[in-house]
């Protein structure tokens, strides 16, 4: 009986699964069907249910103080596979291991390493920008933008806030520092309105197709999660590059808000041995340098990051931005806080649409996210 996995429906996500896939098959005779969902059910669809009709499913890491609740994925770190475990952790691309460690077990393997970087088109600017001001230089003569399409909005805010020195307290009681928050939404709401107001309905995946045109004006998205396709020659009419976040405060490129995904495997499953076992090869070094990143994937594991050749394929994507999530934030992970981060996001972007002011947002994001904390 074949095995069935669940990924997210862009090339990235897809194509090097698909691809594993076969080689998988012809490797051990084990047949894998991905089916795909859009970003935006995979950033907010229930796992549970995915898990209860999927072998292997390929998840965001907030996800994980609500999948360990529910106990519907496999704990990965069994004592059979120590040795295998030590080994990607080891390699792990910034936080992108520990993301998936929750109540002191491993509940995915990182296949897919990602934070927000910065996105510029070389032949629109001459460089990428390095300062939060060269990027709101650009937002005002109509050359940049951001993704604030929630939950991204509320990605901005974090990154912002980490960068000027104070990250989020992922414990609470309170998430942000009402000063450094304010500040912070204070720079998204100024840069956003030199900004088409579209943007509020634009996701990175959307942003990233718009300054791939070759007639677009778009030079510079200094907040996004990086998508290594749109580096790749080919891929779309114009080529995207990639680089390390413009720094808001003094601290040069840290506090990107980590995204990126991890394979897990179904608690429900009656093959979960068998699901394991193409979840470790799928994130060995091997395989994400070689067959994953030749997919065109986006790899979790630092073999691929600093490998020359794969860097020179895609505009060195992995070089440019590798300081960027070295010094990344990881978000809460807490049983609860994937419902704040829909809510929060939503009530984000109202209070900006309606000109509320920033210590009041704050302090609603705030009570929203004491409502989730255990015996909040």
């Amino acid at each position: 009986m074949p095995l069935r996995g669940m990924t997210w429906d862009h090339p990235r996500g897809y194509d090097p699964l698909a691809a594993c896939a076969r080689l998988w098959r012809e490797k051990t005779g084990v047949e894998i069907e991905w089916d795909r969902r859009s970003l935006q059910d995979f950033e907010s669809f229930p796992v549970e249910t995915l898990a209860r009709r999927y072998d292997l499913i390929v998840i965001d890491h907030p996800h994980v103080g609500q999948v360990t609740a529910e106990h519907c994925l496999a704990p990965l770190d069994t004592p059979a596979r120590a040795a295998e475990c030590r080994a990607l952790a080891e390699a792990s691309v910034g936080p992108s291991w520990p993301s998936y460690n929750w109540a002191g077990r491993q509940w995915a393997l990182p296949i897919d390493a990602a934070t927000q970087v910065q996105a510029w088109r070389p032949d629109l600017i001459d460089a990428p920008t390095t300062t939060w001001d060269e990027a709101l230089a650009l937002a005002k003569k109509g050359l940049a933008i951001l993704p604030m399409r929630p939950p991204h909005s509320l990605m901005v805010i974090y990154t912002l806030s980490a960068n000027l020195g104070c990250p989020c307290a992922v414990g609470g009681p309170d998430l942000f520092d009402p000063q450094i928050g304010a500040r912070a939404l204070d720079l998204a709401r100024e840069f956003v309105s030199h900004v088409d107001p579209a943007c509020f309905e634009m996701d990175p995946i959307a942003v990233l197709e718009g300054m791939a045109k070759r007639e677009a004006r778009i030079a510079c998205a200094p907040l996004i999660y990086g998508y290594v396709s749109y580096a790749h020659e080919g891929f779309r009419p114009a080529r995207v590059r990639f680089a390390d976040i413009p720094a808001a405060g003094a601290l040069g490129p840290v506090g990107s808000t980590l995204g990126g995904t991890g394979i897990g495997v179904s608690a429900f499953s009656n093959q979960i041995a068998a699901a394991a076992d193409f979840a470790f090869w799928v994130a060995s070094g091997e395989i994400q340098a070689g067959a994953y990143v030749a997919s065109g994937g986006q790899p979790g594991h630092s073999s691929a990051w600093r490998d020359p050749g794969v860097n020179r394929a895609a505009a060195d994507f992995y070089q440019a931005t590798r300081a960027t999530l070295d010094g990344a934030w990881l978000r809460p992970r807490h049983n609860g806080y994937m419902a704040f981060q829909a809510a929060a996001s939503e009530r984000l972007n109202e209070g900006l649409r309606r000109g509320e002011k920033s210590r009041a947002i704050v302090e609603a994001l705030n009570a929203l996210f004491r409502a989730t904390l255990p015996g909040g």
